[in-house]
């Protein structure tokens, strides 16, 4: 997996999504000469690339500049986008003519009323259709798909996979990210919180139509108790068994933190388990997501990491 630098561009968002991790917050846009001058900061450190977030990126009034910029220095530049300004081919053309080559759409359901309801904007579904259709005409652009985990989509998560290969083939990979629970907007909305046996067997079935149908696929904040047979494909576990780290530019303070560590709590029973060296743990135990949920499993972890480390995937 290739090391990817995230920069936090605004914490603007057109969207209100129920569990959003970095809600709109006060805080100002970050500065086209301070913007660049992280890429250069990242491109000296020898990164491999770099991932543009937010808030929701293209609200950034730079956002064309920047990725210009950024295709000047030879720099891989991603974009993480909840797809609804891109709706406009316009626009999302502009964007591929300044550079961008890399898109990670977010959507959390096919079902158009839940992808309204948690993302509290009624046209969503159909801005992403639309963003996905211009994009499948436009080859110099890949495309992943961004999928978040939560209880309003656990039970139909093997469906919306199905529903993006059939309409949508050229995406090749898909980020599968269970949801933050400690987020600000999660902690006021804590019905979108999944147990882990709310998506146990849809995952397990989502794993299979993606491997079947030759995707790449990333699945992260899920213990590798619930991840049978695909426990090589743990963002979290790559990340230890390759020693890597994720640094990450904020806009609310915190400024460019270095993620070394991807451990979180375990309860006294995952000791006996033969994957605790390598599975991060569970994030926020026993406070929403319940230690009663693990269990150990006895899978020989030098196959897992074996799998790993010859897997030359770089996305």
């Amino acid at each position: 997996m290739a090391n990817f630098a995230y920069i936090q561009i605004t914490r603007e968002c057109d969207q209100e999504c129920r569990f959003c991790s970095n809600p709109p917050s006060g805080w100002k846009d970050m500065s086209l000469a301070s913007a660049k001058k992280l890429v250069d900061t990242y491109q000296k450190k020898g990164y491999d690339g770099l991932i543009l977030t937010g808030g929701e990126p293209t609200k950034y009034p730079h956002l064309r500049d920047l990725i210009r910029y950024c295709s000047k220095k030879k720099i891989e530049t991603k974009m993480i986008t909840n797809a609804q300004k891109t709706a406009d081919k316009k626009y999302l053309r502009s964007l591929a003519k300044a550079g961008l080559r890399h898109v990670h759409v977010s959507i959390y359901s096919h079902r158009p009323k839940i992808q309204a309801f948690l993302s509290k904007k009624e046209d969503s579904l159909e801005n992403i259709k639309k963003t996905l259709g211009h994009l499948s005409g436009m080859k110099e652009v890949r495309v992943d798909i961004n999928i978040t985990f939560n209880k309003y989509n656990a039970d139909h998560l093997s469906s919306l996979v199905e529903f993006i290969i059939r309409n949508y083939p050229f995406v090749g990979h898909f980020s599968c990210n269970n949801l933050d629970p400690t987020s600000e907007r999660a902690r006021e909305n804590t019905d979108t919180i999944p147990k882990f046996s709310d998506f146990e067997i849809e995952l397990v079935r989502m794993a299979k139509i993606l491997e079947k149908n030759k995707k790449t696929f990333r699945i992260e904040r899920v213990p590798l108790c619930y991840m049978p047979g695909f426990e090589h494909v743990s963002t979290e576990t790559r990340k230890i068994v390759k020693n890597e780290l994720r640094p990450l530019y904020f806009l609310d303070g915190r400024g460019l933190v270095v993620q070394e560590n991807f451990y979180r709590d375990k309860p006294k029973k995952c000791e006996a388990c033969f994957l605790d060296e390598i599975c991060a743990g569970l994030c926020a135990m026993d406070e929403y997501y319940s230690s009663k949920e693990l269990s150990p499993v006895f899978v020989q972890k030098e196959i897992i990491k074996k799998k790993i480390i010859e897997d030359e995937d770089v996305r």
